[in-house]
């Protein structure tokens, strides 16, 4: 019976197991969470600016279409 005590005690003074030491286990969860928000949203931006839209050289405009319409 006082091995099995001895081995409950040991399993409760462990510090570094994450699912007895709440305080270190919600800090790292909170920061891989903060973490992967920040990579997911630098990433998406970054796939949009890699992907932008960018405006032809010349674009053909018609010639009724201008400020100064031209007509045939």
């Amino acid at each position: 019976m006082s091995t099995q005590h001895n081995h409950n005690a040991t399993e409760l003074d462990n510090t570094n197991d994450i699912a007895l030491n709440k305080p270190s286990s919600s800090r790292f969860l909170f920061l891989l969470s903060f973490f992967g928000f920040f990579i997911f949203a630098w990433a998406g931006c970054y796939n949009l600016y890699q992907h932008k839209y960018q405006k032809p050289d010349s674009t053909p405009v018609p010639g009724n279409t201008l400020y100064e319409p031209t007509y045939k």
